[in-house]
């Protein structure tokens, strides 16, 4: 029988997703490193902003250590006491507002944004939304539906009917979009896929009080800001706006598959009646994402990783001055560097990877290259990255 190599397998058995994947094929992952078939590449984009406390994390590894031998899945979300569930969701709870007590554990940000829009129409009775222009919450059916571009969405339509969409930090269509119709309004206070484009506080001060006005409910949606990455656990709480409804994925998993919707315990309450088993998940909250979290939860607090992210992200914009990079956008450790046209921003995206460096572009952004390292990254590894991306630059410049 012929033998296959683990990159005829991927190419062979694994769905793809596009006609040029990376393809590197990784033996180990430790702190900002992987390491290949003889080569090792420093991770500037933690599986985009999902490894926040880098690979292997030792922490986090001896809370699924722990876990494992307790109990794996046990039933349906919602029905039993599962001590890494509730002992995350209270210890979540003790860093957000009052409004925001009440957890509900999916397996995925996708999963989160199809929660929250489900709960926003049971709660409110209506069925209109409003997104954000370029904004990216998802690839599952409603979630999708909240994407403006139609170069992601047409191949899947029909979709959701009744959705409107408004451009990051203008004011202009605000009232006449966010009505008494409007059950939510999906916000990312930091724009993920546009290019870690931060909104405006007036901006986000205006929405919220249209919301206030209609009896809309305001989502923001953290799946790529939450979990430390601006330097606060959650970005909102940097701004003097507080959400309906707070949406969770990504770093918040520390590495495991994990979502989450939180809001509070008189809006998620609908849930339980007419219908009954309102929303319900198999596998959302599995007990070892949960036990991953929660580690991750307290190590951010008692290695006091947040309290450097803004020293790490100075570093980053003192060090990358090139004539080449025209801005750098974002806000603590997701940052965007800002080239004048995407076919250059791909030139030194592939030169870098080459040199060992992983980082990426965005979805609506292609003239941008992002970094969002894991939050432990040294300011040594910072300066070292750096380095990589100023060389690359010069080489297409020069090549």
């Amino acid at each position: 029988m012929q033998k296959h190599t683990n990159r005829e397998r991927f190419f062979g058995f694994l769905a793809q997703t596009s006609d040029s994947p990376l393809a590197i094929e990784i033996q180990k992952a430790e702190g900002v490193y992987l390491y290949a078939n003889g080569k090792t590449y420093i991770d500037c984009i933690s599986g985009i902003s999902v490894s926040n406390l880098g690979h292997s994390n030792a922490a986090i590894n001896e809370a699924l250590k722990n876990q494992i031998d307790k109990h794996l899945h046990l039933m349906v979300y919602g029905e039993m006491i599962q001590s890494s569930q509730v002992q995350l969701a209270e210890k979540l709870a003790s860093y957000l507002p009052s409004n925001l007590q009440s957890v509900y554990f999916v397996n995925s940000g996708s999963e989160a944004i199809e929660g929250a829009m489900k709960l926003a129409k049971r709660y409110t009775g209506r069925s209109r939304f409003v997104a954000q222009e370029n904004a990216y919450h998802g690839s599952t059916h409603g979630a999708l539906s909240l994407m403006s571009d139609p170069y992601f969405s047409n191949s899947f339509t029909p979709l959701l009917p009744g959705i409107d969409f408004i451009k990051q930090n203008d004011h202009s269509e605000i009232n006449s979009l966010i009505t008494h119709q409007t059950a939510a309004v999906f916000i990312e206070p930091i724009m993920g896929e546009k290019g870690y484009l931060p909104c405006s506080m007036a901006y986000l001060k205006a929405v919220r009080k249209r919301c206030d006005e209609t009896g809309t409910l305001l989502v923001f949606d953290e799946i790529q800001s939450g979990y430390g990455r601006t330097g606060s656990l959650f970005a909102f709480q940097q701004l003097e706006v507080v959400p309906d409804i707070l949406v969770l994925a990504k770093g918040f998993g520390a590495g495991m598959p994990l979502g989450a919707f939180i809001a509070s315990n008189n809006i998620m309450q609908v849930f339980t009646e007419n219908p009954v088993l309102g929303h319900i998940t198999t596998f959302g909250g599995h007990p070892m994402s949960c036990a991953a979290s929660l580690a991750a939860l307290n190590y951010l607090h008692t290695e006091s990783i947040m309290d450097g992210i803004e020293e790490k992200e100075h570093l980053f914009r003192r060090l990358l001055v090139h004539p080449k990079i025209k801005n750098i956008d974002g806000k603590g450790l997701m940052l965007a560097l800002v080239f004048e046209d995407a076919e250059f921003c791909r030139k030194v995206i592939d030169a870098c990877v080459d040199s060992g460096l992983l980082i990426d572009w965005f979805l609506y952004a292609e003239n941008k290259i992002r970094l969002s390292p894991p939050l432990i990254i040294s300011k040594e590894q910072i300066e070292t990255v750096s380095g990589i991306v100023i060389e690359n630059i010069q080489k297409q410049c020069n090549p």
